[in-house]
């Protein structure tokens, strides 16, 4: 999983690098873990943000908070930091032995949708996969373009489409490897 900082776009669809926020970094790294999550690869080539999440990284992990908070602490040591996806898809290549078939997330329209049943199936395969999550409003084009896949939308009970990131990928994570009924 990849929570990307850079290249994202603001909401009048320019392309800005945006903020890393402790919710964001705590709230995925325990959604990962809990849905069996290897990495979440924080992705930012600001050289701040980068040390923003060292930092937190390590209160929680090294610091204070392990001995505080071992569940928080055992979250929290799956968090990565990339300065692109690229690099991120790079380190899943090197762990998993071929590159992984790279997912991106987006509520805009795109002819390239694979369904969530698509995405189980293709990791149920063995194929790895790195599904990939935008900040502020969303991925840029580019990263879109260079997707494998763009997942189709999560869908609710109106027409209002732009949850939280956090919210997105817990419901995605859920309906690809939650318990079924």
């Amino acid at each position: 999983m990849a929570l990307v900082h850079h290249p994202v776009v603001n909401r009048e669809g320019e392309t800005i690098a945006s903020a890393v926020t402790n919710l964001d970094l705590h709230d995925l790294a325990r959604i990962g873990c809990t849905y069996g999550v290897q990495r979440c690869y924080i992705v930012t080539p600001l050289a701040d943000q980068q040390a923003l999440v060292r930092r937190i990284v390590d209160h929680w992990t090294r610091g204070f908070g392990a001995a505080r908070n071992p569940d928080r602490c055992q979250a929290m040591k799956g968090l990565r930091i990339a300065t692109s996806l690229d690099e991120a898809a790079a380190a899943v290549e090197k762990r998993e032995g071929r590159p992984p078939l790279r997912v991106a997330t987006c509520a805009r329209p795109d002819n390239r949708r694979l369904t969530i049943t698509g995405l189980r199936a293709a990791a149920s395969n063995g194929s790895p996969c790195l599904l990939v999550f935008g900040t502020a409003s969303g991925l840029a084009n580019e990263l879109l373009q260079e997707a494998d896949a763009v997942l189709e939308p999560i869908r609710g009970a109106g027409a209002y489409n732009h949850l939280p990131v956090r919210a997105a990928a817990a419901i995605i994570l859920d309906r690809l490897a939650g318990e079924r009924a």
